[in-house]
């Protein structure tokens, strides 16, 4: 929500301040300004870039107002189904395992966490890792390259929304000074007409150098770079999830594992020991009830 309270503070601001000095607000609503340069920057947006891009840039710009990034509660979830599959890759056979690794949705491990089942990209990224994990043939830094590249090309993938909206932002103050070049041309036709009329049409020429460069530097600039701060903060899931495999890789047992995991999570989002703990310890009882109701059954 801190986008529209932003947004409302510019205005109020820029709006206030320009009455507090004497000057009409009625001056500086010039419809057709505005239309001429959002309209060509929204145009010079879609020629620019592919229509996966543009509605890539729809979902950035809802997840920005939105603030759609991974909680505390979203890490633990990530953390404790790792532990799972870990505890469940160091006590089972890799036949056992690969079943929860080819089949997530009919898994007990994955079904129990549904933020991880729910978001393909995640599970797509967790399978394909543990996979090669089950081969035995690759090496840890191998795997840790395989996945730096895989990060970046996604991260690369996700930002494409910022750089063209960056790119927007950059063009109109350009558009800006279009709109007030047309806008002159108007008044220079106007040659004839008394002085009130001409310095009208003048002062609604300067309205869009005005618009263009308060778009650029109040609107757009910002709210890209909100999107960008989103979007950084979505890939930081799969950080945490190549850190807690590489542990794994290098021997470390389940709890230490995600604990590596742990403390590639930002400070403010990071859960503590004692809840990581917990939630594990929470999954450990849980599995053990039910390994005991096996052996009875």
């Amino acid at each position: 929500m801190t986008i529209p309270l932003g947004l409302v503070v510019t205005l109020l601001c820029m709006f206030g301040g320009f009455a507090a000095m004497g000057g009409k607000i009625s001056v500086i609503w010039q419809p057709w300004e505005y239309v001429i340069i959002l309209g060509a920057s929204i145009g010079t947006f879609i020629v620019a870039n592919p229509m996966k891009t543009i509605k890539d840039s729809g979902t950035g710009l809802i997840e920005a107002m939105k603030n759609t990034v991974p909680k505390k509660e979203d890490y633990l979830v990530i953390l404790t189904c790792l532990f799972s599959l870990i505890r469940e890759l160091k006590s089972k056979s890799r036949a056992e395992v690969e079943k929860h690794i080819d089949n997530p949705s009919e898994s007990a491990i994955f079904t129990a966490y549904p933020r991880v089942l729910n978001d393909e990209k995640i599970l797509t990224f967790v399978c394909d890792y543990f996979r090669l994990i089950l081969m035995g043939n690759a090496r840890t830094h191998e795997i840790e390259a395989l996945m730096d590249e895989e990060i970046a090309t996604m991260r690369g993938d996700k930002l494409k929304c910022y750089h063209s909206l960056v790119a927007m932002s950059e063009g109109l103050p350009a558009l800006g000074i279009v709109a007030a070049v047309l806008g002159v041309i108007k008044a220079m036709s106007a040659l004839d007409q008394p002085p009130e009329v001409l310095g009208a049409y003048i002062g609604a020429a300067l309205v869009g150098t005005f618009a263009g460069i308060f778009f650029s530097y109040a609107v757009v600039t910002p709210i890209a770079t909100q999107v960008k701060i989103v979007r950084e903060k979505q890939m930081r899931q799969y950080i945490v999830i190549k850190q807690t495999l590489l542990a794994l890789m290098n021997g470390a047992m389940p709890q230490i594992a995600v604990e590596h995991g742990r403390k590639a999570i930002s400070a403010a989002d990071r859960p503590s020991v004692d809840e990581l703990e917990n939630a594990t310890l929470a999954t450990g009882n849980a599995g053990a009830a039910g390994g005991a109701e096996k052996k009875a059954a």
